[in-house]
């Protein structure tokens, strides 16, 4: 088991399935399964599989109970959220200071994450079951997140804690580092091939290859980039004297 699969979203009395649907793909897009539903209005519903979008499996093996209590049964720790700040005697955290809470329990710690229904939210009598509350943080002015939006949130810092974060730009790409000799060799070459093609006055320097060195120490080059600049810098040479 995943440390992912150990978090359960409970969705608590909700009315439309669509949104059952819906919080079941925002929930697999990040890696998300573990569904329990909570005296939903109408489930099953092909409104909610259509709104799953591909998210099937989800609301297959989604658990249904008739009580909060039912859904919490094997549970740890419980999170509520709450669009609304009230006074009770809980800690109150956004979604990441939540997520990040988490390091402080035991790898096999079930967690459970409960969202109320869409225009109530979770009775005073429901959040006390819970031990934290989390509140997200929206704009003041007009902060109405319906249901699968704030299953995303969640799910989302959920991923970002437990998942390494993958460069986009480097995947299926082996890299392999250079050494500061490769550079030196790169900006020798940088130099002598601005100075053939007539961009480097040798007489009047100035700050222009202090400006490179320090662009190309930012771009963190690979072997393979290096050797695609050295080429562009042979041919532009190769043209220049063939020019002449």
């Amino acid at each position: 088991m995943t440390q992912l699969e150990k978090v359960r979203f409970v969705l608590v009395g909700t009315t439309h399935p669509g949104n059952i649907g819906a919080s079941a793909r925002a929930m697999k897009t990040m890696g998300l399964s573990n569904l329990h539903l909570v005296a939903p209005k109408i489930y099953p519903s092909a409104e909610a599989t259509a709104r799953a979008s591909g998210a099937d499996d989800v609301l297959a093996k989604a658990q249904v109970h008739e009580t909060l209590a039912d859904a919490l049964v094997g549970c740890q720790h419980v999170f509520a959220m709450s669009a609304r700040l009230r006074h009770f005697e809980m800690p109150l955290l956004n979604p990441r200071e939540a997520v990040e809470s988490l390091e402080k329990f035991d790898d096999d710690t079930q967690i459970a994450v409960v969202f109320g229904r869409e225009h109530s939210g979770l009775s005073n009598e429901e959040i006390d079951q819970c031990h934290t509350l989390v509140n997200i943080p929206a704009n003041p002015e007009y902060s109405s997140l319906n249901l699968a939006a704030a299953v995303q949130v969640l799910a989302y810092e959920l991923r970002m804690s437990f998942k390494p974060v993958v460069d986009p730009g480097r995947i299926g790409e082996k890299r392999e580092a250079i050494g500061a000799e490769d550079m030196f060799h790169l900006y020798e070459h940088f130099e002598r091939s601005l100075e053939t093609i007539g961009f480097l006055d040798p007489e009047n320097p100035r700050y222009l290859m202090r400006r490179i060195k320090r662009l190309f120490n930012r771009a963190d080059l690979d072997r393979n980039e290096v050797q695609i600049l050295h080429g562009i810098l042979r041919a532009a040479e190769t043209k220049a004297r063939n020019a002449k």
